[in-house]
């Protein structure tokens, strides 16, 4: 079935492509968007850029043909302009006045002609008031940053059994010979980025760890573990790990990427 969604102007600030993200959908800005994209085209920094982006955008759908009328997309769909629906009732404790009040009119006046009519916005307010008025919402996730539990952290934890264990600080390991488990104590293969850190445990006593560094062909012991520069030690593993990425040579590690609450000693660092 096909849908029509009506897009907020939080979500073209976030992704100002986004119009060409709905498939073969209609996607509806009404013209309280466009008023306040003008409103933000002169703002400082990303807003007002991806402003102006969005802003680029429409007018090179206004080029094929009448924005008011629809503009088909190559991938399917359609594209409009909605300026109408000014004389839509609202409760009145939702005043013309503003302007996110002006969208739920416009999801209003279409959903009387429109089988499926979804309000996309950031906004979880305005959500709230849509469903109020018995209109379906949704967020805008395409743009999104992944979760915290998939984005890659540089660090894993991972086993090895206790003879390579003992032979690491030697000469290094495989990293075919560690591995991790599920939470059905199967076991896992562990695919490894180069300069990926590992936290190192002996599969037959989970007290035993060292930490090592996959150089791309195998893992290997920190080379600055012991380092002191200007008398600074490191007091957790992931200081560790920060320190010895700033201490290696610039062909080894060419960019360090810092990423931590507040109070891990980042800017310290």
């Amino acid at each position: 079935m096909r849908k029509t969604y009506v897009i907020d102007t939080n979500v073209l600030i976030q992704s100002p492509d986004a119009i060409e993200h709905f498939e073969d959908n209609q996607v509806i800005i009404p013209l309280v968007v466009i008023e306040e994209l003008d409103g933000l085209k002169n703002a400082e920094g990303e807003k007002g850029a991806n402003a102006r982006f969005a802003i680029r955008l429409l007018d090179k759908y206004r080029q094929k043909g009448d924005l008011t009328v629809g503009i088909d997309f190559e991938q399917g769909g359609n594209l409009r302009v909605e300026k109408n629906f000014i004389d839509v009732e609202l409760p009145p404790d939702l005043p013309d006045s503003k302007m996110d009040n002006r969208i739920l009119k416009v999801c209003k006046g279409l959903s009387v002609k429109e089988e499926k009519v979804i309000l996309v916005t950031k906004d979880i307010l305005l959500r709230i008031k849509a469903q109020i008025l018995g209109i379906q919402t949704e967020d805008y996730t395409t743009e999104q940053v992944p979760s915290e539990y998939s984005q890659y952290t540089g660090r894993c934890e991972a086993y090895v059994d206790e003879t390579a264990f003992k032979e690491f600080k030697k000469s290094g390991i495989e990293s075919q010979l560690v591995y991790q488990v599920d939470s059905h104590g199967n076991r896992l293969d562990v695919k490894l980025t180069t300069n990926e850190f590992i936290i190192l445990k002996a599969d037959e006593s989970n007290k035993k760890t060292q930490l090592g560094r996959f150089d791309g062909e195998k893992i290997v012991p920190l080379n600055h573990k012991k380092s002191r520069p200007y008398g600074v030690k490191p007091r957790n593993v992931g200081q560790y790990f920060l320190q010895e990425a700033l201490l290696e040579d610039a062909k080894t590690a060419p960019l360090v990427i810092v990423k931590g609450m507040a109070g891990t000693a980042k800017t310290f660092y």
